[in-house]
């Protein structure tokens, strides 16, 4: 196989960091971030390793790479609907100028390219568990829209550099993910709860009856480079545990292994929200051989400990 030079884009960001922690040990890593979600803390301990390169850049501008660029991970964007919420323009920026720059020196390079797409593209789903063939239910103009649909439109624009230009493109549609690293103040769920328990402040849940699916990051990165190492350009791959559970049990859980006093409430569900999230992950199973390894206790335990650390 050889050392390949590969570029993550939001490298510094939660999963970008443990893909390249994955990637560096037989590999010359570009990590390109503007670090305005990523943390630099995320990346620090690679900063002395000769196979590691760190460029802080916004990839919706253009970039130039010197020299043979072989897999480009395509990760950047907000991903917490606090960030994207709150970057709403940037996020659009990202994942539509961000990926056709990236595709561009893909195309350039005669690079592979993964695009790290999300589960949001389904919206709130109508069918269940959700498949690739699913096309989703998104509304374009509600407060989630900047993400859901830019990160459609990023799909499609891989999907028009695959069909017009024969880029190696591969998609991964990323549910839910926990682990080390996540940000305190990154407002998904696990980070809120093990937060809150751990400050023994009361557990906001929302709702509460909607379910979500978790995947510890340790098997996310594996299905990334799978599907990256693989023979499957040119279609969506779901990537994601589906282990589905209810957000009410998911507080119930941290409180109970936290130790925690915190006292549960409950505030309405957020606009668009969606009430159901589960990944059908057969065709990642057949096709890439892959499955999540590690259950929901053991992924909780080791991001509670992080927490616990590093908070």
């Amino acid at each position: 196989m050889g050392t390949k030079t590969i570029i993550v884009t939001g490298g510094a960001g939660f999963i970008g960091s443990h893909l390249m922690d994955a990637l560096i040990e037989t590999n010359k890593v570009i990590c390109i971030d503007n670090l305005v979600t990523g943390n630099d803390m995320n990346i620090k301990h690679l900063m002395k390793n000769k196979n590691f390169i760190f460029i802080k850049h916004d990839v919706s501008e253009p970039i130039k790479i010197e020299g043979k660029v072989d897999r480009i991970y395509h990760l950047s964007s907000p991903a917490s609907p606090v960030d994207y919420q709150k970057l709403p323009v940037e996020t659009m920026m990202v994942n539509s100028l961000g990926t056709r720059n990236m595709l561009e020196l893909a195309k350039t390079k005669d690079a592979r390219f993964l695009l790290a797409s999300t589960s949001e593209v389904y919206g709130d789903p109508e069918k269940h568990p959700q498949r690739e063939d699913y096309w989703g239910n998104v509304n374009p103009v509600g407060p989630r829209s900047c993400y859901d649909e830019s990160k459609r439109f990023a799909e499609a624009l891989a999907m028009a550099y695959y069909r017009v230009h024969g880029v190696d493109v591969r998609i991964a549609r990323i549910f839910n993910t926990h682990g080390p690293r996540m940000r305190t103040n990154d407002g998904r769920v696990i980070p809120n709860f093990i937060t809150q328990a751990l400050e023994g402040i009361p557990i906001t849940v929302y709702d509460g009856k909607q379910t979500r699916s978790f995947c510890y990051v340790s098997d996310m990165v594996d299905g990334l480079i799978r599907l990256m190492e693989s023979g499957y350009a040119g279609e969506p791959f779901n990537l994601g545990n589906p282990d589905e559970r209810k957000i009410i049990d998911v507080a119930k859980k941290v409180k109970q292994m936290t130790g925690s006093k915190s006292e549960i409430v409950f505030r309405p569900l957020p606009q668009d929200d969606p009430a159901r999230r589960k990944p059908d992950i057969n065709k990642s199973k057949s096709k890439l051989g892959w499955e999540p390894k590690i259950g929901f206790d053991d992924g909780l335990k080791k991001t509670i400990d992080w927490f616990r650390e590093n908070a």
